[in-house]
């Protein structure tokens, strides 16, 4: 189709963009010399390899996993503002960090997070284990309700429990330890580098086409629970998939960005309004494709220069996105008011 075929080349010029563009102003000819291995300055190289590149792989698979993450939660509930932390999840990674960042600190007087690298690990492997502890027990409720509304109430109280827990850990915790929190919770791109970054990206290309083979039942479950159970769907199994495939995707990003929350909202609108379908085998691709490039977008905006360090993400994605969804949904209302 055309418009994937835009969005592809979209996606490969703001990915160019994204390692011309910093507070550091490299000739394309190096970065081309650069990236295909020739002679060029080191500091420049640096740049690129450890910061530039890192970032802009990142922001493109981390927008395609929150992206579709949100296309699956807005499938399985029907409902339009559901998003990747509707059931919790990203709470409960966040509450899997403030045990590393807040709680470690308290206990044994220096925190997990202040130990470079390792400090690093424990707070990926913190975020993995609550966002997967918190999906694990809404697979079990999912399998004890029969309504998508009751999981829904559930799944908004787990992560209201979870952000007093979070709440009590700041209040006993050193200034220091809140503000490395707080700082994580902004989210960013360029948290993930070298290693870690290979390791992210290889994930999620594997997560995301395991994600696309649910579409089928994705289909069905538009239809309504009644008339995909004639057609042979079995709901329960469709719905705890959709929900284990959504927060294994949420998990691994917060995991190594920290909680990213507009994408997943937002995207799904934009890719319908851009396409006019509700098949999700085209929905599929194109919300990835769109959610890789408003990514992309978010991060170069919070690079651009003038700035000291770089924006949080989570503020920029909400100003790009915000006024970009509102006028999807104004656009959307005047053609059924034309209608």
């Amino acid at each position: 189709m055309p418009m994937i075929l835009i969005l592809v080349v979209s996606i490969v010029v703001l990915a160019i963009v994204n390692l011309l563009i910093g507070s550091v102003e490299i000739p394309i000819a190096d970065i081309c010399r650069i990236l295909t291995g020739g002679e060029a300055n080191e500091i420049w190289a640096n740049i690129i390899w450890k910061s530039r590149l890192p970032q802009a792989l990142t922001a493109i698979v981390a927008g395609a996993g929150l992206a579709v993450s949100g296309l699956q939660m807005q499938t399985v509930f029907r409902n339009p503002l559901a998003g990747p932390s509707v059931l919790g999840i990203s709470n409960g990674s966040a509450l899997g960090v403030a045990f590393v960042v807040l709680l470690s600190g308290r206990i044994g007087g220096v925190a997990l997070s202040r130990l470079g690298y390792l400090g690093d690990a424990a707070i990926s492997v913190a975020a993995i284990i609550g966002a997967l502890t918190v999906m694990m027990l809404i697979v079990w409720i999912s399998q004890k309700v029969k309504g998508n509304v009751t999981l829904l109430i559930i799944g908004v109280m787990i992560g209201y429990l979870a952000n007093a827990i979070i709440g009590v850990l700041k209040f006993l915790s050193p200034e220091e330890d809140v503000k490395s929190f707080v700082v994580w919770g902004l989210g960013s791109f360029s948290r993930v580098s070298g290693d870690e970054m290979i390791l992210f990206v290889v994930l999620m290309c594997i997560l995301l086409p395991l994600a696309c083979l649910l579409v089928k039942s994705m289909n069905l479950l538009l239809l309504g629970d009644r008339y995909a159970a004639n057609l042979g769907l079995n709901i329960r199994r469709a719905r705890m998939l959709v929900i284990i495939s959504s927060g294994v995707l949420v998990a691994i990003v917060t995991a190594y960005c920290g909680p990213i929350m507009f994408i997943g909202l937002a995207v799904p609108h934009l890719a319908r309004a851009i396409f006019r379908t509700s098949d999700h085998r085209i929905l599929m691709p194109a919300t990835m494709l769109c959610g890789a490039a408003l990514a992309l977008v978010c991060n170069l905006i919070a690079r651009m220069p003038g700035f000291e360090g770089a924006l949080p993400v989570n503020s920029v994605t909400a100003l790009v996105g915000a006024p970009v969804i509102a006028a999807v949904l104004f656009r959307r209302r005047k053609d059924e008011v034309g209608e």
